[in-house]
């Protein structure tokens, strides 16, 4: 089992839970170390006066408040221990509020929250089963590590989650911040709505975080396991994704849309035209109001899959029904439309 990071009490009212804090995630990216070209030796970093070039020994380093290009004020350690919050030895709930009410922009890390013991499990799945029935979020200030945080106690499947957050200072305006954002002028057509509300019905997933991984790191692990074992390293690069053209975006909505359905600009079946965006049934519905059953239609025979681009490979993964297109770079979508697509010639012989 893992050890707690924390412990101590959590009271909301006059309830009073003895509990413990878990690390909930973990980073799983791929470290290197630092090593001289053309040799195992390691490469170490060192604390060095800008000015002299000297080393500069830990105990005569402070920290300087720059006030203007070289003033600086110096804040000794003792001075920041005194003002320091320390350690909160409780989380003291201060108020509930609805968790839709918090934008998830301001959720920071993710803690895990379980009863210290079990002769406290009654009263810690009472506050569970509270929270999860109110689908509210208990707020309090806690203290760790020497650093202050807002957090938000909540409950998600028999289980208290303890959230660290941003504050409203730290949350940048994104107005200031994106460009080219459309002003309140700039409004799609009522078509072009209703087809994009079509195609995201169509391709609406159930989530399931198990389908998605971290591909870059899985082909960097690869990429050292290759080289380890002297084997040969391709690189492969598909052309860009080409942004989608203003002037053309009601007919890339239909066509990916007919897409999305299976239609016969995907199958290159003989099967009749599909409706035009005005007409069609809504999604994931056949015109006589029953599920829609999915179609698997087979690659064009003869196509030049490598002149598509990863998001063309993606939708025609999406036509045939691969299963983890969505953890796919473009050669493995590129394959497995292939793949897919002989298995269909196959069958259809």
């Amino acid at each position: 089992m893992a050890r707690p990071v924390w412990s101590g009490v959590l009271t909301f009212g006059l309830v009073t839970v003895p509990v413990a804090l878990y690390t909930a995630t973990e980073d799983r990216s791929v470290r290197f170390h630092q090593l001289q070209r053309g040799t195992s030796d390691r490469v170490r970093n060192k604390r060095v006066n800008e000015r002299t070039g000297k080393e500069v020994p830990f105990a005569d380093i402070v920290k300087g408040y720059e006030l203007t290009e070289g003033e600086y004020v110096v804040v000794e350690p003792e001075e920041l221990e005194q003002i320091s919050p320390g350690r909160s030895k409780t989380i003291d709930i201060s108020g509930f509020v609805d968790l839709d009410e918090i934008d998830p922009i301001y959720f920071d890390r993710t803690y895990y929250l379980g009863p210290r013991s079990k002769e406290y499990a009654k009263i810690y799945a009472l506050l569970t089963k509270s929270l999860e029935r109110s689908n509210r979020a208990g707020l309090a200030m806690f203290a760790m590590r020497g650093k202050e945080y807002l957090t938000a106690v909540r409950a998600e499947h028999g289980l208290l989650e303890l959230h660290t957050m941003h504050f409203a200072d730290e949350v940048r305006d994104p107005r200031r911040e994106v460009d080219g954002l459309p002003d309140e002028d700039v409004k799609p057509t009522t078509r072009e709505l209703d087809t994009a509300e079509q195609l995201i019905g169509m391709l609406e997933v159930d989530w399931d975080p198990e389908e998605y991984h971290d591909t870059y790191a899985e082909q960097v692990r690869k990429l050292v396991e290759d080289k380890a074992a002297g084997r040969e390293i391709a690189v492969s690069e598909g052309p860009p994704a080409e942004a989608t053209n203003v002037v053309d975006l009601m007919d890339v909505l239909r066509r990916s849309l007919e897409g999305a359905r299976g239609g016969k600009a995907a199958s290159g079946s003989a099967s009749a035209p599909s409706e035009s965006a005005d007409e069609a049934p809504a999604a994931g519905k056949s015109a006589a109001g029953k599920p829609a059953a999915k179609k698997r239609p087979a690659a064009k025979h003869g196509e030049d899959l490598d002149r598509l681009t990863k998001t063309e490979l993606y939708q025609r993964a999406s036509d045939l029904d691969i299963p983890h297109r969505s953890t796919m770079n473009r050669d493995e979508l590129l394959g497995a439309v292939r793949k897919a697509g002989r298995k269909g010639l196959r069958a259809a012989s």
